[in-house]
């Protein structure tokens, strides 16, 4: 199992899967690369996929220094991505990984082919927070009820009960890596709460696809359209119903337009 050592050390676990042109795909806050598990083989058919597990999460190093930020969450893949010995690979990022995909292509551009921001936000004062009713959802007392108010902002009811019917007890990997300790949990929250690009997005050179769920509440939607006004020659694909989780509940909507857009520009 291959791991990156990042500038200061911490040792950054990453697997790599498929063939064709470099692929990094980010996970969101608090997730290890399982949460691209679902669909990863979508990418992978067409695509060198690269998963990482963040600082903090799966088995990379959980340091508890002031080392978590989203800045510094795309230094630790630029570092992945010299131990893998790629150059320049195309970047889909979502929720938190959408907000460190940002800061990869504004200050590394040569890094960064084409580049793809799912059920992300520009974050600080211009970004558009999620309501007060979802953040008292995910602060009850009862962890049960949070996990299904969790369960709820990521995929429809529809579509959870029909998981529930055909997979049972089936497992969620969108909902946290349930081995970090609470430290690691907590400094994530706070990168992504200090998340902060608007003035960085002018500045982002890759083709840009802005990928978001309609109802969308954890992230809401109209992110989407501040991200895609603030990086020059943006497009936008909004998936109709969808939740945070677009991404694998809507795979048969949303991935066919994402790997035709990252198959428009072969890396050289």
């Amino acid at each position: 199992m291959p791991f990156a050592r990042a500038a200061d050390g911490t040792a950054l676990h990453y697997q790599v899967h498929g063939s064709g042109d470099p692929l990094v795909l980010l996970a969101g806050q608090s997730n290890d690369h399982h949460w691209w598990d679902p669909v990863r083989d979508d990418f992978a058919a067409r695509f060198t996929t690269l998963v990482l597990d963040h600082r903090g999460t799966g088995e990379s190093d959980r340091p508890d220094t002031d080392t978590y930020s989203t800045p510094n969450f795309a230094r630790d893949v630029l570092a992945v991505l010299d131990h893998a010995g790629i150059a320049r690979a195309h970047v889909y990022g979502t929720s938190m990984g959408g907000r460190i995909a940002q800061w990869l292509a504004a200050d590394h551009s040569g890094r960064v082919g084409r580049l793809v921001l799912g059920c992300t936000s520009p974050g600080g004062p211009h970004g558009v927070e999620r309501g007060p009713e979802v953040r008292a959802a995910l602060t009850r007392a009862d962890p049960d009820a949070v996990r299904r108010a969790l369960l709820e902002l990521m995929y429809t009811p529809a579509w959870l009960a029909e998981q529930e019917r055909l997979h049972p007890g089936r497992e969620f990997h969108t909902l946290g890596d349930a081995t970090m300790p609470a430290y690691a949990r907590r400094r994530h929250l706070r990168a992504g709460a200090r998340h902060d690009a608007w003035d960085a997005l002018p500045r982002i050179e890759a083709p840009t696809l802005v990928v978001h769920g309609t109802d969308d509440a954890f992230n809401p939607a109209a992110n989407a359209p501040l991200l895609a006004a603030r990086i020059p020659d943006a497009r936008t694909l909004l998936v109709p119903g969808a939740r945070h989780a677009y991404f694998e509940e809507s795979a048969d909507v949303a991935t066919g337009p994402v790997l035709a857009f990252l198959a428009q520009d072969p890396l050289p």
